[in-house]
């Protein structure tokens, strides 16, 4: 038999080798650029750590707060934080109706002061919010909150008669909630991770 017999029925044989580059397959019959995408988001998710779960959810988004139980202190903070604002925007609200209804020396600067103290009342409400979803921001609010919280209750003590209480009432609060977030407990169940 010739060479140019033999020929043709090497051609024969070779037909399943282009279809299959042309398929973009594989001799099993995966598709190869299917295959690659999968192995792009397994390696993603290796990377990340999550076993491919945010390739798989497609919203590509970490989750919102650490996993598991909120420890007591956590909690704690946030309730007394959220006190804190409950009784800022309280206040603010006294000193609005007072400058509105009321007859103060100045009804200008008693609503200006109660706008004030009513947008000074986010601060502790969002962070008391964060504290108890656990949100990592938050802490730092909070914090800020106490620290403040330290001259206003020095002026209410000054104040004499009732507000002597309330001086010393938030005072104890902002030294509980200080001690409470600056616990290492509080601080690993927020994610801060502590500092080498």
């Amino acid at each position: 038999m010739s060479s140019k017999q033999k020929r043709p029925a090497a051609k024969a044989a070779r037909p399943t080798r282009p279809a299959e580059a042309t398929r973009g397959g594989e001799p099993d019959g995966t598709d190869v650029r299917a295959r690659g995408a999968k192995g792009a988001s397994s390696a993603k998710g290796a990377r990340t750590g999550d076993g491919g779960k945010k390739a798989a959810t497609g919203s590509g988004k970490a989750a919102a707060g650490p996993s598991g139980p909120r420890p007591g202190r956590i909690g704690a903070a946030a309730v007394l934080t959220a006190v804190e604002g409950l009784a800022l925007a309280a206040l603010g609200v006294y000193m609005l109706v007072v400058g509105l209804a009321g007859s103060p020396d100045s009804p200008r600067q008693a609503e200006m002061g109660g706008l004030t103290v009513l947008a000074l009342a986010a601060l502790p409400l969002v962070a008391a919010r964060g504290l108890w979803l656990r949100r990592r921001w938050s802490r730092g609010p909070s914090l800020i909150t106490q620290i403040v919280a330290f001259p206003v209750a020095w002026t209410l003590v000054n104040g004499g008669g009732a507000l002597i209480a309330a001086g010393i009432g938030l005072a104890v609060v902002a030294i509980a909630v200080l001690a409470l977030l600056v616990n290492p407990t509080a601080t690993e169940a927020l994610g801060i991770a502590p500092r080498d």
